[in-house]
């Protein structure tokens, strides 16, 4: 049996228990989960949903280093992805600044550093954004040439 078939029949049973599990959380009912009369069961879906979760996690993470190693070409094109990306954000940091003003986060002021990795966020956001428009208008723009 093929790698592919067994994640197939994997993807299946976690579908099919996924919708068991939520009819069953449903069907107690918020006043039960509210009184605590239903928490074991809710609980225990939880922990069952963290496992799933780790384990769709380990075998996407395992499925992409091992499509990544054996195709050298594929590797080198994300490598290069992944230092653009990281050079978009140490150029978003080093661009934003702290701010002196005074923000509250939860209840707390916030620190400059705190501040200046918002602002290092929003920087790089415009950057990927301004970026994928100009892709994708000289991707069109070449289209419109080459027929």
């Amino acid at each position: 049996m093929s790698l592919k078939k067994i994640s197939a029949i994997f993807v299946g049973i976690v579908g099919v228990l996924s919708i068991i599990f939520l009819v069953m959380i449903i069907g107690a009912g918020d006043d039960a989960i509210k009184a605590g009369e239903s928490s074991g069961a809710v609980n225990t879906f939880m922990y069952i949903s963290y496992a799933i979760l780790i384990v769709t996690i380990a075998l996407v993470a395992l499925f992409t280093f091992q499509g990544l190693f054996t195709n050298k070409g594929s590797l080198k094109s994300t490598l290069i992805g992944a230092g653009a990306f990281l050079a978009v954000l140490v150029i978003s940091y080093a661009v934003s600044g702290g701010d002196t003003r005074e923000y509250l986060y939860n209840g707390l002021p916030a620190s400059v550093g705190e501040s200046q990795m918002v602002g290092a966020g929003i920087v790089a956001f415009y950057i990927l954004m301004v970026t994928s428009i100009v892709v994708m208008a000289l991707a069109g723009v070449k289209k419109l040439f080459k027929k």
